[in-house]
């Protein structure tokens, strides 16, 4: 008979995801969550096979709370601005949980469409929110989203890895100009299904 887990699942992520928000994803082996939950490593690889699979399991975690906080602004409008604006303060407050889910490498991406997918459901529901509020087709509002995803995912790296500081004020009119610019050409061009603006 197995030996009965010391930590459940929801434990051991719980305490490596705040490993990973405090000191980054190479603080995140063995021996220090081991450290961090009071024990040795060997409870770990009770519950989990690998810390590949852990670290699934931290990423889908970061991902929720990614989620959480992109919503949890509500008296700010337009909503598609607002969401910009948290992606960035999430950088500002959790850079180190920004760096996993957007700037550690992904070896499977090809494509923006490989990149969107990784993306959860706050990028599925701004572009339905780019559908319904600016009456573009999903293909313009795919093409709108990507462009603007590149452009929010920039400034929030820069601010994540301390490279740039910027006001709230700052943050605000870079992405809302961004936005009326990439708008603007989304409406005025035809967008295939990759996101890419035919000539």
């Amino acid at each position: 008979m197995p030996p009965r887990p010391r930590f459940s699942r929801e434990e051991i992520v719980d305490a490596a995801l705040k490993l990973v928000s405090e000191r980054g994803v190479g603080a995140l082996t063995s021996r220090e969550l081991g450290a961090r939950l009071g024990s040795s490593a060997r409870p770990i690889f009770t519950v989990f096979g690998s810390m590949e699979e852990l670290m699934q399991e931290v990423r889908r975690a970061a991902m929720r709370r990614f989620n959480e906080f992109a919503w949890s602004a509500r008296d700010e409008l337009p909503a598609f601005n607002r969401l910009g604006m948290q992606t960035v303060r999430f950088a500002l407050a959790e850079p180190r949980l920004y760096q996993l889910l957007f700037m550690v490498e992904n070896e499977r991406a090809r494509s923006f469409a490989d990149v969107f997918a990784t993306l959860g459901d706050t990028a599925t529901a701004a572009v339905a929110m780019l559908e319904e509020e600016y009456a573009l087709s999903r293909d313009e509002a795919m093409g709108l989203f990507k462009q603007m995803w590149i452009f929010t995912f920039g400034i929030g790296a820069l601010c994540a890895a301390r490279v740039c500081r910027f006001s709230e004020e700052e943050i605000s009119d870079m992405l809302s100009r961004a936005f009326r610019g990439a708008t603007a050409l989304a409406r005025s061009q035809d967008i295939d299904k990759e996101g890419k603006y035919a000539e």
